[in-house]
């Protein structure tokens, strides 16, 4: 029979048992989410480091790399509407602020809708670091939004939505229901381009016919991948899109109501798809 081991001996024994053992991680903690520092814009753009896209017009402040808080287009549209200070613009997926700035900048009221939660976080950081005193955002789906017959507005801001929507050609059509005038930037669909670039032809899997309201056309189905997988990512909330062609898109808006006053920024040999900005004035 083994003697009993002595308190002393049993404790010792016991230690070197808990030492050997692996120690576990340590549990997350509310207080990792504390600034223990002093208060900086930084800090704010930290919550979601690595994921802005847009450099925001802040000295010393590190985000993203697109100039979208400094873009020609928003100044282009603004001159071509003869100025929009007063009025009220709906701006659809502002993403992260940067056109709502430069609008509000230039004495627009504006109501901007985003869907993307992270997003549309995003959004009110930037509002709050640049005193956007003059917008508003909402979350949720700006589709739904604008089948409720929401107010009127003066102008619909849509720069880099189109391309993002399963149904552009409805899109086109309920805008037409909001607004006097119109904004647009997009991608479209160009198949001799298309096919030449090895990023986008792949994306592009599928094409159909199809019909809104009386007119028809043809939807190209561009599928997302893996880029769902990246918490930056900015596109629609569906697995695919839909693109227009340039052709169909031009006669969409002409087909709901929109006549088109000017385009600018034509570029077909864009990395991304061949794009171009417009405005339009709905004609009654």
């Amino acid at each position: 029979m083994l003697p009993a081991l002595s308190a002393g001996r049993h404790f010792v024994l016991n230690r070197l048992r808990r030492k050997a053992e692996p120690v576990a991680d340590a549990a997350p903690s509310i207080l990792d989410s504390y600034v223990t520092t002093a208060p900086s814009p930084q800090h704010a753009v930290d919550i979601f480091a690595g994921e802005w896209s847009s450099m925001l017009p802040l000295n010393d402040v590190e985000s993203g790399q697109i100039p979208l808080f400094d873009d020609d287009r928003v100044d282009w549209a603004v001159k071509e509407f003869g100025g929009v200070a007063g009025l009220h613009v709906l701006e659809l997926g502002p993403l992260e602020g940067g056109h709502t700035y430069r609008l509000t900048r230039a004495g627009a009221r504006v109501t901007a809708i985003e869907a993307q939660t992270r997003a549309y976080l995003k959004c009110l950081i930037a509002r709050e670091l640049l005193d956007m005193s003059g917008a508003r955002f909402l979350l949720g789906d700006f589709m739904a939004y604008l089948r409720g017959n929401p107010e009127h507005v003066d102008i619909c801001f849509a720069s880099g939505v189109l391309y993002h929507m399963r149904n552009p050609v409805e899109t086109i059509a309920l805008m037409a229901g909001v607004a006097d005038r119109l904004f647009l930037w997009t991608h479209v669909y160009d198949d001799e381009v298309i096919q030449r670039s090895a990023l986008l032809a792949p994306r592009f899997t599928h094409h159909e016919s199809a019909s809104y309201q009386g007119f028809a056309h043809t939807l190209h189905r561009f599928d997302y991948a893996e880029a769902l997988s990246g918490k930056g990512f900015c596109g629609g909330s569906a697995r695919y899109s839909n693109w227009l062609s340039r052709g169909e898109l031009l006669t969409a808006l002409e087909h709901f109501g929109w006549r088109v006053d000017a385009t600018g920024f034509d570029t077909p040999d864009h990395p991304h798809g061949p794009a171009l900005a417009l405005v339009a004035t709905r004609q009654n």
